[in-house]
């Protein structure tokens, strides 16, 4: 750690700050779209589902190459977007964008599943004591679901991290600005004896998520545990 140099402290840093926003703007989007395949039944759900889980599928160039003509200076939104001072195009924010998009799939599947594991007479019980769909989910569903959408996040989390494909076709592979660890290493492996210096940022990357799912198990352990008392 001692001997990083300063390209390749800026990539560990870009990496975790584009993985955690990544991760924290899509929850939201991630439990609303999960709840939503997992208690209602509608015209066109499968279609919706198969475009949730689409990134998974299509090779990641091609993910960011659409991101680049959507969200491109160009694109129709990037264009509508730059008015209001929003850039994701060759910059971090888009980064963050590509590494959610990519990462989406897995944290709609991992709360969907939690969602699904949740007993719908409890809910239904809350409905019949007055309570209103939102209170329900509120007080009802959603905590029960918390260790899901916990792995949800951390999934999410340690995907971003490790994204490539879409975002470097997005947002290219700029020192300092969009050069996130996978994309700093793909750079060292292209330098003739630079390989220490990949090995490095690889043993980051494993230690990063490694820590990322113990403490998620940690934190999942406190609350089944906080839930029986």
């Amino acid at each position: 750690m001692g001997g990083l140099t300063v390209q390749e402290w800026q990539a560990v840093e870009l990496s975790l700050r584009v993985s955690a926003v990544a991760t924290l703007c899509s929850l939201p989007f991630g439990i609303a779209v999960a709840h939503l395949l997992a208690r209602r039944e509608f015209r066109g759900k499968a279609l919706v589902d198969g475009l949730v889980h689409l990134p998974l599928i299509l090779p990641p160039i091609v993910t960011g190459y659409l991101l680049l003509l959507t969200f491109g200076r160009r694109g129709p939104v990037g264009a509508l977007l730059e008015k209001v001072g929003i850039v994701f195009a060759f910059h971090w924010t888009g980064a963050a964008l590509a590494a959610a998009v990519m990462a989406f799939p897995l944290m709609v599947r991992a709360i969907r599943l939690s969602i699904e594991a949740i007993d719908p007479g409890l809910e239904a019980a809350a409905s019949t004591l007055g309570a209103s769909p939102r209170r329900v989910f509120l007080t009802v569903t959603l905590p029960l679901a918390l260790p899901g959408i916990l792995a949800g996040a951390v999934l999410a989390f340690a995907k971003a991290m490790g994204e490539f494909g879409a975002t470097i076709t997005f947002v290219s592979n700029i020192p300092g600005q969009t050069q996130t660890l996978p994309s700093a290493i793909y750079s060292l492996l292209q330098v003739p004896g630079a390989e220490p210096q990949a090995f490095r940022l690889i043993m980051i990357s494993i230690l990063l998520a490694v820590g990322a799912i113990l403490l998620s198990e940690v934190l999942a352990a406190r609350l089944r545990k906080a839930r029986l008392t």
